[in-house]
């Protein structure tokens, strides 16, 4: 895969309107993203294929004793995260130019540990994967989360219906079964991680699993794709029911398989091209997946167009209008674009409510947005947006991955300089993102 792109390529040309990039940090400043805000985005992107996808496949992969090929990959640092875990459990992972080869031949080890799982929550789905190739598995509790608490008892409960016994114990869950059978399982609650965990987990059990309730993602979809195309048997991933007929785990093989565009990723340019009234044509989109997005934002004021077969254009020429929205799980407007969404809110005109229902500790950016200028009011899990005819840009510090997007937006649309820090979180989900960005003519570099 492509390295990061270095500073001597970030440089703009036009330095008379642009900050001087070539700028050094000072001793022991952290690195930066430098925004000068006020320029309409306009011009053409593509989207990166789904992070939240992409992980889940390659926890996935482990099922099969045989080499798996996932294309249209991101370069993220959770990818490189996900790989050193599948590594340390004995598969061979190979991270080339928009794609990764994990060959699953021989798993070595059945632990996760927690050095590695905290370093990555999405790591915890290798416990399904596991327990249906190995018929056992350890994993480190991934511990807190800043967005708020992820709780594991949908997985605990599901995989003891599939016949597991789970202790958890010393900061691990352990799962271990003579043999794996299908039931009938119900979660309380559509949860993404539950639905991927027992869903891989029952791949290789005897009979019929069904999971009612499940998470309708599009990325369990792919997840699922990735599973029948190795031979398993899954039915109904998408809908709040999924069906697995269980198969022989020595019939399960290799496969090669695309990952889906980036829903988050198309939701924060949509986003970003409304919030500094300008013009982009996205590539590399499914609509299908961004309903409850496109509907807000249309409600806001932008024009959205599609074109055929995967591009999607949008435009926005005047103040936006205030709108009220909630989370909720899919197909439901995603709570990983609702802090993207609260910086459109900002500026907006009129007041704006919005609920968030899946994380309780998912408004940290609202303080960052105060100091540029925001009127925000947290009430519980809801907040109250007073828009504002425009920010001004601050020193502004990141509290999570879509923190991060949320600001870099609040940059590019704000009076003056914008400086967001805290870029580990940004790297964990966004491949490039100011290179992109400056591509569609903001004023943006990395120092």
């Amino acid at each position: 895969m492509q390295s990061k792109t270095n500073m001597s390529d970030l440089n703009p040309t036009d330095t008379s309107e642009q900050i001087d990039p070539n700028g050094a940090n000072p001793p022991g400043e952290e690195p930066r993203i430098i925004i000068r805000g006020g320029k309409p985005l306009n011009g053409e992107v593509r989207i990166h294929g789904a992070k939240n996808a992409v992980l889940k496949m390659m926890a996935g992969a482990l099922i099969a004793k045989d080499v798996t090929v996932l294309k249209n990959v991101p370069n993220l640092t959770d990818l490189h995260t996900m790989a050193a875990l599948l590594r340390h459990l004995g598969a061979k992972v190979e991270i080339g130019d928009g794609e990764v080869t994990i060959d699953a031949t021989n798993i070595t080890d059945t632990e996760a540990p927690y050095e590695l799982v905290t370093r990555l929550r999405a790591s915890f789905c290798v416990l399904g994967p596991l327990l249906a190739r190995c018929l056992e598995a350890k994993v480190s509790l991934p511990g807190g989360c800043a967005i708020g608490e992820r709780k594991i008892d949908l997985h605990e409960r599901g995989l003891k219906q599939l016949g597991a016994e789970i202790k958890v114990e010393h900061g691990y869950v352990t799962a271990t079964a003579k043999k794996l059978t299908g039931a009938r399982i119900y979660l309380d609650r559509p949860s993404n991680g539950a639905t991927e965990n027992i869903m891989l987990a029952a791949v290789t059990a005897e009979g019929t699993t069904i999971i009612e309730n499940a998470a309708q993602d599009p990325e369990i979809q792919n997840i699922a794709q990735l599973v029948n195309a190795m031979g398993g048997k899954i039915e109904g991933a998408g809908t709040y029911q999924i069906t697995i007929e269980g198969v022989r785990q020595e019939d399960l093989h290799g496969a090669v398989v695309d990952t889906i565009p980036d829903r988050v990723e198309a939701g924060t340019f949509l986003m970003a091209c409304m919030a500094t009234t300008g013009e982009v044509m996205m590539h590399g989109v499914n609509a299908q997946h961004l309903y409850s997005v496109i509907s807000k934002c249309n409600e806001m004021g932008a024009e959205i167009s599609m074109f055929a077969p995967d591009s999607m254009r949008v435009r926005m020429h005047e103040r936006m209008k205030a709108v009220d929205a909630t989370t909720l799980p899919f197909p439901g407007f995603p709570t990983d674009l609702q802090a993207p969404i609260t910086t459109l809110m900002c500026i907006a005109e009129g007041t704006s409510i919005l609920t968030e229902t899946i994380y309780e500790n998912r408004f940290m950016h609202a303080a960052e947005l105060r100091r540029m200028g925001a009127d925000i009011s947290i009430k519980g899990n809801a907040a109250v947006v007073k828009g504002v005819q425009r920010l001004s840009g601050a020193e502004v510090k990141s509290s999570d991955l879509r923190a991060a997007a949320a600001l870099i937006i609040a940059g590019l649309c704000a009076e003056g300089v914008t400086e967001v820090t805290e870029l580990k979180h940004l790297d964990r989900g966004y491949e490039n993102l100011e290179a992109k960005f400056r591509g569609l003519g903001a004023d943006i570099y990395r120092r």
